[in-house]
């Protein structure tokens, strides 16, 4: 009788599961995300949200450019930045940030992408005066030598070795999140090439510098334990300071043409352990009203063992050894991409014909009252666990504030998300996926050099 027990804890488990999910048809109220926001007269965004659930404070500082704003011939220059933010300042040295969150038992990070740099800090809250200094020293007295930046882009050139030239199937994704646009910037992939960095110079540096990383194209959020009057008086002493340019910011205003036919781009590679195929369909902004039933689209693809292509694709078929999907949503022109990885034997092109039924399926048929309350379940409890944290509170108000434009977006994308319907599911597949032109990718081993 012993073996037993765990299985009706385990069938217990299951069926409260399964009930919370059902639950989720309707949607529940959630507790706004509270926040403060302002604008300095230097033109500094300033979002603050106070908890005191633990004695730390995120500070992040989000600069509005990312890697489809590298200059012409030089890709990758944003990525390569970001990693010259952590030199030398007029008051700092070099790595110093590292001391100033580590030391004192927190952490730093900092990311490029398409529409942003984000550089974010968690340290204890008795800390926080110092993290604010810190990044209004680099905002605006930023120091590279000749030797710091030849050394930052050896760095960025290593990186780009191991995460594209060194992994299997590194080139492979690489090509697919860039070589489908055909106009955009976003199809300059943002970790660059080699010749690029090779030809960026330091006077490009203190331009990139001087042209975007000022006040007035920044965002600061500080999440955390904090007393708001301190904290503002803060801001004011370190960031109001900093002198507003009266030059122009370049913005990028491209678009991205309706694709008229399909494409096939082969990208190969010299150790390819298995041949792979990717999918890829034009969908609009992360501020379009259909952002987040592409999304759940994509989770009902893609999210856990129990995923619709890990189970056709790897399980039933057994024509994949891996499968999954992401709806990428960006400022401008996006897309939805479905990938899959052979299984070893299996012929390419039968795998893709395998991924597209799979993925089309989903504008064909209705999605099951439960399948769907179990995705958006998963989704909402992943997005509620984060913002338990000033991290995962300061991302989540940047991301509102810079990607979305609006930073009341915060409380809003939960709300959307529960009321994405099975109708919303089809409707947007059918739309921008079952006969909408698409791009397909290949990945296969290289011809032997003779």
């Amino acid at each position: 009788m012993l073996p037993m027990r765990p299985l009706r804890l385990l069938a217990t488990s299951a069926t409260l599961l399964f009930a919370a999910a059902i639950a989720l048809a309707a949607p529940l109220a959630l507790p706004p995300l509270d926040y403060t926001e302002r604008v300095l007269p230097n033109g500094l965004q300033v979002i603050t949200a106070e908890a005191h659930g633990s004695p730390t404070v995120s500070v992040q500082v989000w600069y509005h450019v990312g890697s489809k704003d590298d200059p012409a011939g030089r890709s990758g220059f944003a990525h390569l930045f970001e990693h010259l933010m952590f030199k030398g300042t007029r008051y700092m040295k070099a790595e110093q940030l590292d001391r100033l969150t580590e030391d004192v038992g927190g952490n730093n990070n900092a990311f490029t992408a398409d529409d942003m740099t984000a550089y974010q800090e968690v340290v204890p809250s008795n800390h926080l005066e110092t993290l604010l200094w810190a990044e209004a020293e680099r905002m605006s007295n930023l120091k590279v030598d000749d030797a710091a930046f030849k050394s930052e882009r050896s760095v960025v050139e290593e990186e780009y070795r191991q995460r594209i030239l060194a992994s299997p199937y590194g080139r492979f994704f690489n090509a697919v999140g860039a070589q489908a646009y055909q106009v955009h910037p976003y199809k300059r992939p943002g970790i660059g090439s080699i010749e690029d960095l090779e030809a960026a110079t330091l006077d490009d540096v203190r331009a990139f510098h001087s042209t975007y990383y000022r006040p007035e194209n920044a965002t600061l959020v500080v999440a955390g334990d904090f007393d708001p009057k301190q904290l503002q008086a803060w801001v004011d002493k370190y960031f109001g300071p900093v002198p507003k340019l009266n030059t122009p910011i370049p913005r990028v205003h491209a678009d991205e043409p309706r694709w008229s036919a399909d494409r096939r781009i082969a990208v190969t590679g010299p150790q390819v352990p298995l041949p792979a195929v990717a999918l890829v369909w034009q969908v609009p902004a992360v501020t379009s009203a259909d952002a987040p039933a592409l999304r759940v689209a994509a989770a009902l693809l893609s999210a856990g063992e129990s995923a619709r292509l890990n189970q056709a694709l790897v399980y039933r078929q057994q024509i994949a050894s891996q499968a999954g999907a992401e709806a990428d949503l960006r400022a401008g022109p996006s897309q939805l991409t479905a990938y899959a990885v052979a299984a070893g034997g299996k012929p390419l092109e039968a795998v893709e014909k395998a991924l597209l039924a799979e993925v089309q399926r989903l504008g064909e048929r209705p999605v099951s009252a439960a399948e769907l309350a179990k995705v958006k379940l998963q989704m909402l409890t992943g997005s509620l666990s984060e913002r338990q944290t000033p991290l995962g509170q300061a991302s989540a108000l940047a991301e509102a504030a810079v990607l979305h434009g609006d930073t009341a977006k915060v409380n809003r994308l939960l709300d959307e998300l529960q009321h994405v319907s099975a109708a919303d599911v089809q409707r947007v597949m059918r739309r921008y996926v079952v006969g909408a032109h698409r791009v397909a990718f290949t990945y296969t081993q290289e011809a032997d050099k003779k």
